[in-house]
């Protein structure tokens, strides 16, 4: 089954080392992610960001915990890092962050291929429940990383 791709760009009105800086640092993905998912990360802080380095989270999923595993694959400050999920919801999740600079600001893009599970039942779960809530989640983001940086 070929992946399902997400992909959204956003002009921040920051340098790119700035915006760059936000997102490397682990410990903000809590305060970018929508309060209704109940996140939380487990490893302990601070946590080194490079190639290779692991994180651990809980969060929940329509009321259902879950335990959520990514490695940072790709780390080149300031323009892009990606990180996959090594055990957590998906069957496929790489979420590419690149940062570009952009007038007198940052052009920042999410990139996300995802399967969900399900196996021949995964096009009606994206459809009925995984596409919509990454939508609402990357929304979310969306609107309240401007007032974070």
């Amino acid at each position: 089954m070929k992946p399902y791709l997400f992909e959204e760009s956003q002009y921040l009105d920051r340098p790119r080392e700035k915006v760059f800086a936000f997102f490397s640092d682990a410990g903000n993905l809590s305060r970018v992610t929508p309060p209704w998912l109940d996140f939380e990360i487990l490893t302990p802080r601070p946590i080194a960001m490079a190639a290779g380095t692991l994180i651990d989270y809980r969060l929940r999923i329509h009321g259902l915990p879950i335990r959520w595993r990514t490695e940072i694959t790709a780390w080149d400050p300031p323009f892009r890092f990606v990180d996959r999920q090594i055990r957590g919801p998906y069957r496929l999740w790489i979420h590419e962050h690149r940062f570009e600079d952009q007038a007198s600001g940052t052009l920042m893009t999410d990139r996300v291929e995802y399967l969900p599970r399900g196996w021949v039942l995964a096009p009606l779960v994206n459809t009925f429940f995984v596409r919509g809530d990454v939508r609402r989640i990357f929304d979310y983001r969306r609107q309240n990383i401007p007032e974070l940086i």
